[in-house]
């Protein structure tokens, strides 16, 4: 087979392991970030940041904690504060190792879609197939079977469990197959809601061992952490005392020590323990998986897999009188993806987060893929807010004059420009239009003719002189608009091509704001 001279990519056809080749778009530009001076800008910020968080640690009780920002893929910025134990008065740094949770779960699903992309399970298998004692198990008997995919979203109809669950952390396989054994009492039916489930998340470990031939950690470890160079561990006894944060309780005006459980199968929905040093190498991978482009794959996982993960997958609820730490109103759409949550608010802004929260350990991270953004926060009191503060600061960087960090833009595609061009020319009396072979079979179905030279006639007879024509204005790579300048005001014009080659326009619009008077 002769290769295309085109960018292509070697993937697996699942049902037949047989290679197939995609072939990259001809002149895809991605979306880039205009400002040359982000991390100059940002670090304006970071005195304001550090207050923020120290301010926060005291007024929770936080005996411990590390934060982090990480900024187009690299750690710009640490501070820490407090002890990792207490009794030694141990200080906590950016490479004090912290039990992390719930943040856990995005590492196990990873290594699951990993699994999948490597041929050796479907997400739309059913639990049963790796766990037998889950067959016929569910809350009815026209309940769905229990697919992989319902325990990456939390839909498996499982109760929500993270009191009775964070107790299990060193509980073995074969204990979570007798219980299992025992049957399960669920919620709601399969697939129909989300519900929170360490339970499930738990059988996803079971999964990848009984899939990989591997206990669950180490083919975590093996084929996430490793090929990452990160410093992490599932078994606290495995590390130096002096970087180990112990973990605590606040009760009665001080701190209680809570015991560390030991890793058994349900570490694979909490057990994770590392550094934000380390983890902000994690999320570099995961900020690196944006924007879509044709560079070379470097990952332990594709970019393509990991904004599946990040993908909305099961709608949580809206809040729509959502208010951020500052007090400003904006509702807020969540969702869950796999092994992380979604959320979109008021303004568009979508972040990618996980908490995590087990006795004597809070923790949070959260990502803004479109500002190529993230902040960590580790602390070890018993289900540390991290969450609030990494909002706060998040909203804080977004908003402050000084920083002004703005989403990457997407370049006009070479089809767009060109069609822009050829468009305007064309217009106000549409000559020769029907025989331009600019206009895709459908158009002048849906606009007729006769209309369409009224419509523009009218408008650019109100506009007045022309004074140039503004940039094209892409929403994708083949819909956006633009504007006409003109002495009275300003047209706009847009228009959505087709899938075809060459493209064509199928739908147009066009409209008139005329100069406000002073």
């Amino acid at each position: 087979m002769q290769k295309s001279k085109l960018c292509t990519i070697v993937m697996v056809a699942a049902f037949g392991l047989l290679p197939f080749f995609i072939s990259a778009q001809v002149g895809y530009l991605p979306p880039y970030f205009k400002d040359s001076n982000r991390l100059e800008k940002l670090s304006t910020a970071f005195p304001v940041v550090e207050k923020m968080v120290q301010k926060y640690a005291a007024d929770n009780h936080f005996p411990g904690y590390s934060f982090g920002i990480v900024l187009d893929g690299k750690l710009v910025f640490t501070t820490s504060g407090g002890y990792t134990n207490v009794g030694t008065k141990t200080p906590a740094t950016s490479g004090s190792m912290f039990r992390i949770a719930s943040m856990s779960k995005s590492f196990t699903a990873m290594a699951i879609v990993k699994l999948r992309d490597e041929g050796k399970l479907n997400l739309d298998d059913k639990v049963s197939k790796y766990i037998p004692e889950m067959k016929n198990q569910g809350l009815t008997t026209d309940a769905a079977p229990i697919t992989i995919k319902d325990l990456l979203t939390h839909s498996a109809g499982f109760p929500e469990d993270n009191p009775w669950g964070d107790r299990q952390l060193e509980k073995s396989a074969q204990e979570l197959l007798a219980l299992i054994k025992k049957g399960i009492h669920f919620s709601t039916a399969t697939g129909l809601s989300y519900e929170y489930s360490n339970l499930g998340f738990t059988m996803l470990g079971y999964i990848i061992e009984k899939v990989s031939g591997k206990n669950y950690g180490a083919y975590i470890s093996e084929n996430i952490w490793k090929p990452l160079q990160m410093e992490a561990s599932w078994e606290f006894s495995s590390i130096d005392d002096t970087k180990l944060a112990h973990g605590y309780r606040w009760i009665n005006n001080s701190w209680e020590e809570e015991a560390l459980l030991h890793d058994g199968i349900y570490g694979a929905m909490g057990g994770m323990i590392t550094s934000v040093a380390s983890f902000s190498k994690y999320v570099s991978l995961h900020l690196d998986a944006w924007p879509p482009r044709n560079n070379i794959e470097t990952g332990p996982v594709k970019r393509s897999t990991i904004r599946e993960m990040h993908q909305p997958s099961r709608f949580i609820g809206l809040n729509a009188n959502y208010k951020y730490p500052s007090g400003r109103a904006c509702a807020t759409t969540a969702a869950y993806g796999y092994g992380l949550s979604w959320l979109k608010d008021c303004t568009g802004r979508t972040s990618i987060a996980h908490s995590g929260g087990l006795p004597g350990f809070g923790s949070n991270w959260r990502i803004l893929p479109e500002y190529g953004l993230g902040v960590i926060l580790l602390a070890n009191v018993t289900y540390a807010p991290t969450a609030v503060l990494n909002t706060m600061v998040i909203d804080t960087l977004l908003r402050m004059g000084t920083v002004d960090l703005q989403p990457r833009i997407l370049p006009a595609s070479a089809a767009l420009k060109n069609t822009q061009a050829k468009l305007t020319a064309l217009l106000p009396q549409w000559k020769n239009a029907a025989t331009s072979n600019l206009f895709a079979e459908n158009f002048f179905k849906d606009y007729k003719m006769d209309a369409l030279i009224k419509e523009a006639t009218s408008i650019f007879n109100a506009a007045g002189e022309l004074h140039g024509t503004g940039d094209m204005i892409p929403e994708n790579e083949l819909r956006g608009y633009y504007y006409l300048h003109a002495k009275n005001g300003t047209i706009k014009i847009s228009f959505t091509l087709t899938p075809t080659n060459p493209t064509q326009i199928q739908e147009y619009h066009i409209s008139f704001q005329k100069n406000i008077e002073e």
